[in-house]
C-alpha cells in the first residue's frame, strides 16, 4: 500500500493507512478552524513533485522525503545549534531545558515542520500532523526522515517558488500569528525577581531617569504568596493595583506570571474551585496527579477539556481586573521536580473534549499542553477587557501556538555561544510559524560581562520580541548594571528599536493577516543564492537587512558584510557604534521611521513620520505603513489605515507619494520628511506634507561621490571616537592562568570540551560532535563533571578555586591536546586533574585525577587527614524515558538501572568489572565508562531530574606524597 493524496492545491496528506486522516485533531493542532476553508494559494500543482515513502515498524511509521542533492533544510520550530539543519536530529517533545546548549535535541516547544529549500530556490514545506513524540532526522543530506507512533498524515506544502510563499500557505493551516498591542513591541526589563513594588518602581524611576526606552515591567513567581497562582504577597506586593496605576502613569505596562501548578491546599481558592469542578489532571486510577513544584506538592489543571479552559478562563479574568496588562506563563512543559522526566507520567489521564482527541493518556497531549493552557490564558484575557488585546508570552508551546501567545528561547546562558544562537533559533522558529519571539537579552544563567550584554543588545534590540531577562544569583542585568559604555550603547539600540516600530507593527500586521514572517534568513533575499543560506549573523526585518557581530573579538565594523545580490545602501542615525547592528535597505524599498521616544505610547499620531527610501536600478521603490489605534479591534472593522508610498526618478528628480491607501481612519496631520539613500550611508532629504506629492532634487554624480566620501568619513570618525565597552574576559592560555569563568575549549574531531578554570575547575561541556550529542552541560557553579575529596555529597573539591597548571595544544606532530587544573582543598593537599584527547585515537576523553599531598605537617607522620577520590559526572539526559546503565560486574552478573531505580551503590565483587555504559535508546548510542578497577572501590548511579551521577569512588584513606589517591578514566561514544 503506497501514500495516497489527500487534499488538492498544492497541500497534500499521506498516511501509510491509505485512510483520510487530514483532520484528527483539528483544534489542537494545525487547522486554524477561522482559515481552514480559505483558498490555500494561487499556485496550484496537480500531483505532489516528491512522493514520500514510508515504513510502519510496530507501532512506529518512518516518513522518508528524497530531495535533490544541494537542497537546504530548515525549520523544525525552537531548535538550537546551526541555521542550516542539515546533519541535525530533534525530537518534538517538549522539555524543560535549562542551560541547553547547541546540541541539545528536545527544548520547550515542539514544531514537526521541516522547510527545504531546493537547490533552484523552490520551496517545500513537510508537517507530520502529529501531537505525539516525533524524531526528525536531518543527518543525511538532502533527505527527511521523520518517525512518531503510527498512523498519523503527513502534509507537503508545494514546491512553491519561493520559503515565503511556503509560509503563507503554512498559516492558511496553522493560523496566523495573534496581532499583538503596540506596546509589546518595545523594550521589556525582566527578573527572577523583583522582589518587591518598591524595587519595581526604582527600576521603572531609573530607565526614565537615565533616558532608556522601555515599556514593559516583569513580575516572576516571588510576587506571589507562597507561589500561589492568582494571588499576591501580602507584604512585597500588597497593593497590586496601586503598584500598576503608577507604572501606568509612568508609561509602563506590567506582566505577571502565572504557572500551571495549583497548590494542593484546601482553602486555597483556586485548588478549592478547580476541586469542585474536577478540572484535574488524573493519573492511571483516576485520583488527581500530584507533582513537585515551586508551591510544593501541586495539581494540574486538565486544558484538554473545555470546562477547565472556560475555569482557567474566568480566573484569569478576574486576575486582570488587578490592572494586568499581560500574562506570562511559564513553566507549561509541565514542567514537574523531583522526576527524573521532569514533566508528569506518561500514563497519566487527559480527559479531553471529543473535538481535541478525546480521553488519551499524556504522552498524547504532552507537546499540546502548553499551548492549551496560553489559548485558555489568551481567552480568559479577552473576557477580562474586550477592548483590548490579550498579550500572552508562553514558554511550552506547539506549531501553532502563535495564534494565542508569542514566546522565547527559553532559559539560555550568558555566554558567547547563547548569544549567536539567539539569531538562528529566533529565524527558525518564524520560519516554524511563530514570528513573534526572541531570547533573554544578556543571558538567563550566569553573569554577563558588560562586552556580551551591550552587543547582546544591539541585535536583540532588533528582534521581533525584545526582554532582557535573567535569573535569582546572578549580578544585575539592568543596561545600567555593566558600566557607562555599556549603558551608553544599550540606549543607542533600544533609541533604533523605537525609531523601527512603526516598520516592526506594519511587518506584525502583515503577518497577522498573509503569514509572513517578521524576522527571515538573508537567504529570503536571494533563494537562489546558495552562499546565503548558512549566513547565521544578518537577518531581514522586511526589505531591512540587519548585519550584527556575535563574535567576542570582531565588532560590527571589522567583518565583511555579505550583501544578497542587488542594490543595498548602509545608513544609520548617527548612532554607528563597533556593538550595533550595521543597517542596509534593499533597493526598491521605502520604510517608515519614527521619533526615538521612552515608550510606545509618548509616540502620537502627528508626530513627524520619516520615510527612508533606497531605489532599485530602475529608479523605483515602493513600501507600506500600517496604523491602528495600537489597541482594540477596530481595525477588524476597517479601523485603521494601511498607506502605499512610492517613489520615482525622473528627469533628475525623485516625486514621492501616496500611491494607495486603505482603511476608514483619516490621514493625520503631520510633516512627512522623506531621506533618500545614496550609497555609503549618505542621503538627501525633503520635507513635506504626508499625503501631498514631495519632490527632492537628485544631486549629480560629482556631488553624490562627494556626499558619499564625506559620510564614509563621517561613519570611520564615529567609530574610531565610540566608547569601546571593555572586555574584562582575558584569559592568558599559558601557565599560571587567571581564576576565570571563560571556558579553556579542547576541541578535536570527535570531543568538544569545555572546562571553567574557576570555582569548583568543573567541566561544563562534553560534546560529541559525530553524533551531535551533549552529554554534560551544566552552569559554571554546580554541576557538571566535579570531583570531591570525601564521602559526604559536595566535600571539599567541589567549591575551591582550581587554577589552570599547564594547557597544551595538540598541534600536528604533538601528542595530545590537554589541560592540566588543580584545587587547594585544604590541609597540605591538592585536588589536581588532567584532561586530554589523545591524538593517537580522538575518539577518547582520558581523565587522570588525584588527590595529592603537596604540603603535609612532618607532626602527622607525612600523611594527611582521611580523604577520598569521588568522581562525580552530571549527565545529562536528552531522553529521559529512554535512557538506562548497563554493565557487567566483576562476579559476571549482568545489570540495567533504569531511571524510575532507586539510588543504587556497588561495591565488591558487584562493581562494573572496568567498563559501564549510558544507553540512549533514541539516539541508539551509548557514552563507555571505562576506569582501573584497582583503583575504584565503589560506583554509584543516581538519577536526578533529567540527570545521572555516575559516580566512581577510590578508598578512603590518608595520603602522602608517596601514596597519593589516584582514578584514571576516559569517556567513549559508541552505537548500540
Amino acid at each position: 500500500m503506497g501514500f495516497q493524496p489527500i487534499m488538492e492545491e498544492s497541500v497534500f496528506r499521506f498516511d501509510c493507512s491509505g485512510n483520510d486522516r487530514s483532520r484528527a485533531y483539528p483544534s489542537l493542532s494545525f487547522t486554524d478552524p477561522k482559515v481552514r476553508d480559505t483558498p490555500h494559494m494561487d499556485m496550484v500543482h496537480n500531483v505532489p513533485t516528491y512522493i514520500p515513502t514510508f515504513e510502519c515498524l510496530d507501532t512506529q511509521q518512518i516518513i522518508t522525503i528524497e530531495l535533490p542533492t544541494g537542497t537546504s533544510l530548515y525549520g523544525t520550530g525552537e531548535v538550537s545549534g546551526q541555521l542550516e539543519r542539515t546533519g541535525k536530529r530533534v525530537f518534538t517533545w517538549n522539555t524543560d531545558a535549562w542551560g541547553y546548549g547547541s546540541g541539545t535535541t528536545s527544548l520547550y516547544q515542539s514544531h514537526p515542520w521541516v522547510l527545504a529549500v531546493l537547490p533552484n530556490g523552490e520551496t517545500l514545506g513537510v508537517l507530520a500532523d502529529t501531537t505525539q513524540r516525533c524524531e526528525i532526522d536531518l543527518r543525511k543530506e538532502s533527505t527527511i526522515k521523520i518517525k512518531a507512533p503510527a498512523p498519523y498524515p503527513v502534509i507537503t506544502f508545494g514546491p512553491f517558488d519561493s520559503p515565503t510563499a511556503v509560509l503563507q500557505t503554512l498559516s492558511h493551516a496553522i493560523g496566523t500569528v495573534f496581532m499583538p498591542p503596540k506596546w509589546s513591541l518595545g523594550y521589556h526589563q525582566c527578573r527572577w525577581s523583583y522582589d518587591s513594588d518598591s524595587r519595581v518602581l526604582e527600576v521603572a524611576r531609573t530607565f526614565r531617569e537615565k533616558r532608556i526606552p522601555c515599556d514593559v515591567l516583569w513580575m516572576d513567581i516571588d510576587y506571589m504568596d507562597g507561589f500561589r497562582c492568582f494571588t499576591f504577597d501580602k507584604e512585597r506586593f500588597s497593593q497590586p493595583k496601586t503598584l500598576v496605576n503608577e507604572l501606568h502613569h509612568n508609561g509602563f505596562k506590567a506582566i505577571w506570571m502565572l504557572d500551571p501548578g495549583i497548590k494542593r491546599e484546601e482553602g486555597y481558592f483556586v485548588y478549592d474551585s478547580g476541586s469542585v469542578n474536577d478540572v484535574w489532571v488524573q493519573k492511571a486510577d483516576g485520583q488527581p496527579f500530584v507533582g513537585e513544584v515551586w508551591p510544593g506538592p501541586c495539581v494540574f489543571p486538565d486544558y484538554t477539556q473545555e470546562k477547565t479552559r472556560l475555569w482557567w478562563a474566568n480566573l484569569v479574568k478576574d486576575f486582570v481586573a488587578n490592572g494586568v496588562d499581560g500574562i506570562w506563563n511559564d513553566m507549561n512543559e509541565p514542567a514537574v521536580f523531583k522526576t527524573v522526566t521532569k514533566t508528569m507520567p506518561e500514563s497519566n489521564i487527559h480527559r479531553g473534549d471529543t473535538e481535541v482527541g478525546g480521553r488519551q493518556n499524556h504522552s498524547h497531549y504532552h507537546n499540546v499542553y502548553g499551548m492549551l493552557m496560553a489559548r485558555s490564558t489568551f481567552e480568559g484575557m479577552k473576557l477580562g477587557n474586550e477592548k483590548k488585546r490579550p498579550f500572552v508570552l508562553t514558554r511550552a508551546g506547539f506549531i501553532g501556538s502563535q495564534r494565542y501567545a508569542a514566546t522565547w528561547t527559553g532559559d539560555n546562558l550568558a555566554d558567547w555561544e547563547h548569544l549567536h544562537m539567539s539569531v538562528p533559533m529566533v529565524l527558525q522558529l518564524g520560519l516554524s510559524g511563530q514570528p513573534l519571539s526572541g531570547p533573554d537579552i544578556g543571558g538567563f544563567a550566569g553573569d554577563a560581562t558588560p562586552k556580551l550584554y551591550g552587543r547582546w543588545m544591539g541585535v536583540g534590540s532588533m528582534f521581533p520580541f525584545c526582554r532582557g531577562h535573567s535569573e535569582k544569583g546572578t549580578t544585575d542585568h539592568e543596561p545600567w548594571s555593566f558600566g557607562k559604555e555599556c549603558e551608553e550603547v544599550c540606549r543607542l539600540a533600544l533609541l533604533r528599536r523605537y525609531r523601527f516600530i512603526h516598520h516592526i507593527y506594519t511587518l506584525f500586521y502583515l503577518s497577522h493577516t498573509k503569514g509572513i514572517p517578521v524576522a527571515a534568513p538573508t537567504f529570503f533575499a536571494d533563494p537562489k543564492d546558495p552562499k546565503l543560506r548558512s549566513i547565521e549573523n544578518s537577518f531581514l526585518l522586511g526589505p531591512l537587512l540587519v548585519h550584527a557581530s556575535t563574535f567576542r573579538d570582531q565588532g560590527s565594523d571589522g567583518f565583511l558584510h555579505v550583501l544578497p545580490k542587488g542594490i543595498w545602501l548602509s545608513f544609520d542615525f548617527d548612532d554607528s557604534h563597533p556593538d550595533l547592528p550595521t543597517l542596509f535597505l534593499k533597493g526598491g524599498s521605502i520604510i517608515p521611521v519614527g521619533p526615538p521616544v521612552q515608550h510606545v505610547d509618548e509616540a502620537n499620531a502627528t508626530d513627524d513620520l520619516s520615510l527612508i527610501v533606497a531605489l532599485d536600478q530602475h529608479g523605483k521603490a515602493e513600501g507600506v505603513l500600517y496604523e491602528d489605534e495600537g489597541d482594540g479591534y477596530e481595525f477588524n472593522e476597517g479601523g485603521y489605515l494601511l498607506t502605499y508610498y512610492a517613489a520615482e526618478l525622473q528627469s533628475s528628480v525623485v516625486t514621492v507619494n501616496v500611491s494607495k491607501a486603505e482603511g476608514s481612519w483619516t490621514r493625520p496631520k503631520r510633516h512627512l520628511h522623506v531621506q533618500l539613500l545614496l550609497g555609503g550611508g549618505a542621503m538627501v532629504d525633503a520635507w513635506g506634507i504626508d499625503g501631498e506629492v514631495l519632490q527632492i532634487k537628485m544631486p549629480s554624480d560629482p556631488e553624490i561621490s562627494n556626499l558619499i566620501s564625506t559620510s564614509q568619513e563621517q561613519y570611520k570618525n564615529r567609530i574610531e571616537c565610540a566608547k569601546q565597552i571593555p572586555d574584562v574576559e582575558e584569559i592568558s592560555r599559558s601557565k599560571g592562568v587567571e581564576l576565570s569563568k571563560t571556558p579553556v575549549e579542547l576541541k578535536n574531531s570527535d570531543w568538544a570540551l569545555k572546562i571553567v578554570p574557576w570555582i569548583g575547575g568543573r567541566m561544563i561541556s562534553m560534546q560529541h560532535l559525530p553524533s551531535g550529542t551533549q552529554w554534560l552541560h551544566s552552569r559554571v557553579e554546580v554541576d557538571g563533571y566535579e570531583e570531591y575529596s570525601g564521602v559526604e555529597y559536595r566535600s571539599a573539591g567541589c567549591s575551591e578555586e582550581y587554577t589552570v597548571i599547564e594547557r597544551t595544544v595538540g598541534l600536528a606532530g604533538e601528542e595530545e591536546d590537554s589541560l592540566s587544573l588543580e584545587g587547594d582543598i585544604g590541609g597540605g593537599l591538592v585536588l589536581e586533574r588532567q584532561i586530554s584527547i589523545p591524538n593517537n585515537d580522538p575518539k577518547v576523553i582520558q581523565i587522570d585525577s588525584g588527590i595529592i599531598a603537596r604540603n603535609v605537617g612532618a607532626g602527622s607522620g607525612g600523611y594527611s587527614r582521611l580523604v577520598c577520590l569521588r568522581v562525580h559526572p552530571v549527565f545529562t539526559l536528552l531522553h529521559p524515558t529512554e535512557v538506562f546503565v548497563s554493565f557487567i560486574s566483576i562476579n559476571g552478573s549482568k545489570h540495567e538501572l533504569w531511571p524510575e531505580s532507586v539510588d543504587t551503590l556497588f561495591e565488591g565483587d558487584l562493581r562494573p568489572n572496568g567498563e559501564w555504559i549510558l544507553f540512549d535508546k533514541c539516539l541508539g548510542i551509548g557514552l563507555v565508562n571505562q576506569f582501573n578497577v584497582n583503583e575504584v572501590y565503589k560506583c554509584m548511579v543516581h538519577w536526578g531530574t533529567g540527570t545521572v551521577n555516575l559516580e566512581l569512588w577510590s578508598e578512603e584513606r590518608p595520603v602522602s606524597k608517596e601514596s597519593p589517591l589516584i582514578i584514571s578514566h576516559q569517556y567513549e561514544v559508541r552505537p548500540i
